[in-house]
């Protein structure tokens, strides 16, 4: 016997059919890859790995087995809807992790010398040098989902003591095509961002940690913005996607093209609208300001925590206070979270202190529909299964502009937001906590503490 718990399962049998000779396939080309290269089977030592790139046992990279893996490494990560592909040597095999719903799952495990044959392969794909295994590169790849729709990923290659790591992003067009109730807005909240983004000219900011979604709500509402009538130009490092209804730009240090050099010849092109893909420092900054104060209509992003410390953090760079009173409009704190996966998310009933710590200092009543995570085949045991935003929108309208001063008081600031209307990451993340979307252990991860009211 087993000896073994044993759940039972209702399969389509031509989904069966179908995974099994997939799988299997895969398991072929790797044993057959690493059997066409045993050569280099079996380095242990560290010398042997940090030589290998320079020796002549490297796998052949268009071998019909590296091929077949690497196709089925694209197909699958389009499957299980991955922003990230991760290929990461290590001293005995190499493993592959998807970033699926902001979470990295490893999927396969490779033998070091087919680990480096399919970064080879990859390299080679994306017009790197494939010799060079000492520094970093960037290359793009593009290629068709199963659904026909053309995708661009962007290659980048680290080495490591193990042998060169790479990782892919996965840059979907479809994001470009999706509403703003898809991405997570509810009413109020898209409200208020329209009232920012329907003004002839201003600053609007987005911040957020990377991976939050920024670069996503910039381009869905540069999409809805760029009608026949106006320009809409952007400058970028680097370009995510390419979008035809977009004049786009790429940052190029190496010719000195930056943000705000960029910026300066953006000015001269009659632009209505202006994207900045980050404002890092003083310069871009100036420029952003220069840019609104002349008519033109400026977003971009910023890495804060929340909404009212971007005020604060121009600050810091030198911005002065009476230019950021006279241009900014408002800025967007954003969140993704995941969503419950609807096969298997079930009821539960919220402990009361857990819901006040969320909700404070905000007295919301705990909800009756919450849900809870449970996992199933569907959301590979995660419970989850897609991701929608939360967001902290603070408009500056003249309660908010005469607290802004050389020496902000941040606190005083973010009381008068909340009191103006603001809801904070958490506060929003609760009202999808009571609309079943989402769960309370998913928004204490993702949103920080809540400031006092």
């Amino acid at each position: 016997t087993l000896r073994r718990p044993i759940k039972q399962v209702i399969a389509n049998p031509s989904d069966i059919q179908r995974f099994t000779n997939e799988f299997y396939r895969l398991a072929r080309s790797v044993s057959g890859a690493s059997a066409s290269d045993q050569l280099i089977s079996g380095v242990g030592n560290f010398e042997q790995l940090l030589n290998l790139g320079a020796s002549d046992q490297e796998p052949d990279a268009n071998d019909a087995h590296i091929v077949n893996i690497v196709d089925w490494l694209f197909q699958y990560a389009f499957q299980q809807r991955a922003s990230d592909i991760h290929i990461e040597p290590r001293r005995e095999q190499g493993s592959v992790r998807l970033r699926i719903d902001g979470v990295l799952h490893t999927v396969y495990q490779f033998p070091v010398q087919v680990t480096m044959a399919v970064v080879s392969r990859l390299k080679s794909l994306g017009r790197m040098n494939v010799a060079e295994k000492r520094k970093p590169q960037d290359g793009r790849v593009k290629t068709k989902t199963p659904n026909g729709n053309e995708v661009e990923l962007r290659l980048s290659t680290m080495p490591t003591a193990f042998g060169e790591k790479l990782v892919m992003r996965i840059f979907d067009p479809e994001v470009l095509l999706k509403s703003f109730d898809q991405l997570g807005f509810s009413g109020d909240d898209l409200q208020r961002w329209r009232s920012m983004t329907s003004q002839p000219n201003g600053i609007i900011l987005v911040t957020g940690p990377t991976g939050s979604g920024k670069t996503t709500t910039l381009y869905t509402t540069l999409k809805q913005l760029a009608t026949e009538e106006v320009n809409v130009c952007t400058i970028e490092d680097p370009i995510e996607m390419i979008e035809p209804s977009f004049n786009q730009m790429q940052v190029q240090h190496n010719i000195d093209l930056t943000f705000a050099s960029g910026i300066r010849a953006l000015m001269r092109q009659d632009p209505d609208i202006i994207m900045i893909g980050e404002i890092r420092d003083l310069e871009t900054a100036e420029m952003a300001i220069q840019a609104a104060l002349t008519g033109h209509l400026v977003l971009s992003t910023l890495h804060t925590n929340d909404a009212p410390s971007a005020i604060t953090r121009l600050l810091e760079l030198g911005v002065p206070y009476y230019l950021l009173k006279a241009t900014l409009l408002g800025v967007m704190a954003q969140r993704l979270v995941r969503t419950l996966c609807p096969h298997c998310k079930a009821p539960v009933e919220i402990d009361a202190d857990d819901w006040n710590n969320l909700t404070q200092p905000w007295n919301a009543p705990v909800p009756k529909g919450a849900q809870q995570a449970v996992g199933c085949l569907e959301c590979r045991d995660t419970g989850y299964h897609g991701r929608a935003g939360v967001y902290e929108i603070m408009l500056l309208n003249d309660e908010i502009k005469p607290l802004i001063m050389a020496d902000t008081d941040l606190v005083r600031l973010k009381n008068h937001a909340y009191r103006s209307g603001m809801r904070s990451l958490r506060l929003s993340g609760a009202q999808k906590i009571s609309a079943g979307q989402t769960s309370i252990e998913e928004i204490l991860r993702v949103t920080p503490q809540s400031q006092q009211k």
